[in-house]
């Protein structure tokens, strides 16, 4: 083992692939956090896991179906199903789980999942441990789509699985197209929301199963799945990932109550933050126009300058932070071979001398580094 290891240490360090655990300088400029609404912070969110720590202590103590479940797991399930327009919810301790959770208990030998290509990794491993057959369409291409169902016909249940909001990209799903085509040929559509719940308005519509997080917008920890309430039984008693693990830790929920109360009263924060967005996807397609070939109009909060090669990028994204500005070197394998970049995330808690900042020290950095 230890021979093994050190050889693929040495194979990750020659592709500059290496990868370790970066701790931020308190007076760098943060633009990698999926805090988008930046809740994780607001005092009415820490007060609410204050006082549930107080009641509940620290960790969740068992599985649900045992002893864990609390009247604070129930509440937010059941105000999650109302944010979502469905009949039942239920929550995960990470968002990963979720997805491993649904695709691994619904389907099996003999049937397929068809999804889109820039999928997140937890859709395509729940694929994988399933035991059914993955089938990958072109990015958001819904005539790829077609045919991948066409080559589908002979298999049982068939699911088309796609994200909402692509983190890595920023871009959108043509969901209502998806979704018509689903019904149309007889598939069942599950809709990765992670990146877009609270960001976005629901865009889930005509979706049979809707998954989400609560560690990105909503700024607490854990995931959830909603859907019919037939569909959460079913969980509640396949879902490995649910059935054999401990309990999402009572404060995180009630963290996860607070923040959901706040983005349904304050709409203001997600326009403000589509303004933010908005306003960055000009002045980067402006100044960068080669860089940001990738920026589409989509009003959303990631933003990707490509880079290309990782030697390059990893250069860029050191010599920004040495700048006070911490924009992480995205690279294989979460993004493929030459498609290397910068991955803007943008926080209600941004202001304008933030942004100023970042604009300044990028076009300080990307013309010098190559």
């Amino acid at each position: 083992m230890k021979r093994f290891i050190e050889e693929e240490l040495k194979k990750i360090r020659g592709e500059n692939l290496w990868r370790s655990l970066p701790r931020l300088p308190d007076d760098c400029i943060n633009f990698s956090t999926n805090d988008y609404l930046g809740l994780s912070r607001h005092p009415k969110v820490k007060a609410a896991a204050a006082s549930a720590l107080e009641k509940y202590g620290a960790g969740g103590r068992s599985s649900r179906l045992i002893s864990g479940t609390t009247d604070l797991h129930l509440e937010l399930e059941s105000k999650l199903a109302k944010f979502k327009n469905t009949e039942a919810c239920m929550v995960f301790p990470s968002g990963f789980m979720a997805n491993l959770g649904v695709i691994a208990s619904l389907l099996g030998e003999g049937d397929a999942v068809i999804a889109d290509r820039l999928n997140h990794a937890s859709l395509i491993d729940a694929a994988k441990l399933s035991r059914a057959r993955l089938f990958v369409y072109e990015h958001r291409s819904v005539p790829s789509l077609e045919k991948a169902l066409e080559r589908t016909g002979s298999y049982g249940k068939r699911l088309i699985v796609t994200d909402s909001l692509f983190s890595m990209d920023g871009d959108l799903a043509p969901l209502s197209k998806i979704s018509a085509l689903a019904r149309e040929r007889g598939a069942w559509l599950m809709i990765d929301d992670a990146h877009a719940t609270g960001v976005l308005k629901n865009m889930d519509k005509g979706a049979d199963i809707v998954m989400g997080t609560l560690s990105k917008a909503l700024g607490s920890q854990g995931g959830f799945v909603c859907g019919s309430k037939d569909l959460i039984d079913f969980l509640v008693n396949r879902a490995r990932p649910f059935i054999y693990t401990t309990a999402l830790a009572p404060a995180s929920c009630a963290a996860a109550i607070a923040a959901l109360d706040i983005v349904i009263e304050e709409p203001g924060r997600r326009k403000r933050l589509q303004d933010l967005s908005r306003n960055l996807r000009k002045e980067l397609k402006e100044r960068f126009p080669e860089e940001s070939v990738l920026l589409r109009g989509h009003p959303t909060p990631i933003l990707p300058i490509l880079t290309g090669e990782t030697e390059k990028t990893l250069r860029v994204s050191q010599e920004l932070k040495a700048r006070g500005v911490f924009v992480p070197a995205i690279r294989p394998p979460t993004v493929p071979r030459g498609a290397c970049r910068l991955r803007i995330s943008l926080s209600t808690e941004h202001g304008q001398s933030d942004i100023d900042a970042l604009l300044g020290s990028l076009e300080g950095v990307l013309g010098r580094v190559s």
